[in-house]
């Protein structure tokens, strides 16, 4: 979005002041559908870096991502900050157990509310 949808804006700054992480969205990007939880910037940032620190080669980059102090964080946000989150794909998920995803809230071209997932039934 060129001019990025302000409730979805506002949808991201309350997950921030409010450091939940209980709202699911499925956003569209170019090539892209992807779906999961909302995350505080912080909280996002610290499990990636937890992620990273488990890795014998990827340890180095851990200490980019360690959080940004509060005050730090751009408002009104800027991105989407996702966790289990998958890209849907045809009729199932990647990764199935998700993953952790950043994304521009200026490339979302359509969103809603909720976690898109498929049943085997």
């Amino acid at each position: 979005m060129s001019n990025p949808d302000g409730l979805l804006v506002d949808i991201a700054a309350m997950v921030e002041s409010e450091h939940s992480n209980q709202m699911s969205v499925t956003v569209v990007v170019p090539g892209a559908v992807i779906t999961g939880r909302l995350a505080p910037v912080a909280l996002w940032w610290e499990r990636v870096a937890d992620v990273l620190q488990t890795s014998d080669h990827l340890k180095p980059f851990a200490a980019l991502f360690a959080p940004p102090p509060p005050e730090a964080a751009p408002h009104p946000p800027t991105h989407l900050h996702l966790h289990r989150a998958r890209i849907l794909q045809g009729d199932f998920g990647l990764p199935h157990t998700g993953g952790m995803y950043r994304i521009a809230i200026a490339d979302i071209s359509a969103w809603s509310v909720g976690d898109l997932s498929y049943s085997d039934g």
